[in-house]
């Protein structure tokens, strides 16, 4: 069966179980989504299923992404998403919905972590920075040396310090099902998931359950 969905990311919240025990929660609106391709590798090269979600206005998207949902007769949808799966059993212009997932289910939640623009190797990476005393000055922040004498003479890439933080795919792994509200396409994870409240969400089978 095929299990997959697109969101988007409400907010966070608590439920109780029945020993009163509070549990931190993430709510998302999932779904409906449309089957808006079904790859196969006769074709394609591989099998993966592509979906839509978010309805709105036709002069949103062009021509192409219009002419690609009126194949199957679709709404015109904002967000595709592929899922890469073997032997899926949905066909194309099917409607996807939360009811693909149940309570205590372990599903992956991938989104786009918040961005937080340059920051220092402190707070990127938690460096510890320099001593507080002993006379310095201006270094407690600092990420202190970088480099490996005369030989190489440089930096290597890829070593850690100030830069871009944030704004990464994220996969928040193995999350518990706490919550399936199929009158208002509402799907509840127990725990956190990447990205700010609006940000679009790809919810999936767990893969290491």
């Amino acid at each position: 069966m095929f299990k997959g969905l697109i969101g988007k990311k409400i907010g966070m919240t608590q439920i109780f179980d029945e020993k009163g025990a509070a549990i931190p929660v993430t709510l998302i609106e999932a779904g409906p989504c449309y089957v808006t391709q079904v790859r196969a590798p006769e074709v394609d090269g591989y099998s993966a299923v592509q979906l839509g979600f978010n309805e709105v206005k036709p002069k949103r998207l062009t021509g192409g992404e219009l002419g690609h949902l009126k194949r199957n007769s679709l709404p015109p949808l904002r967000f595709l998403r592929e899922f890469r799966m073997k032997n899926p059993e949905v066909k194309e212009g099917d409607k996807v919905t939360v009811e693909v997932f149940s309570v205590g289910e372990r599903v992956d939640v991938v989104g786009t972590s918040k961005g937080r623009g340059f920051q220092g190797g402190v707070k990127r990476y938690h460096f510890r920075g320099g001593p507080k005393t002993h006379g310095q000055s201006d270094r407690q922040r600092s990420p202190g040396s970088r480099g490996a004498g005369t030989t190489p003479g440089r930096v290597f890439k890829g070593a850690r310090g100030p830069g871009h933080m944030g704004n990464d795919r994220v996969t928040a792994q193995n999350l518990g099902v706490a919550v399936v509200d199929l009158e208002r396409n509402l799907i509840g994870v127990k725990g956190a998931i990447p990205g700010s409240r609006g940000g679009l969400v790809v919810i999936k089978e767990a893969r290491k359950q």
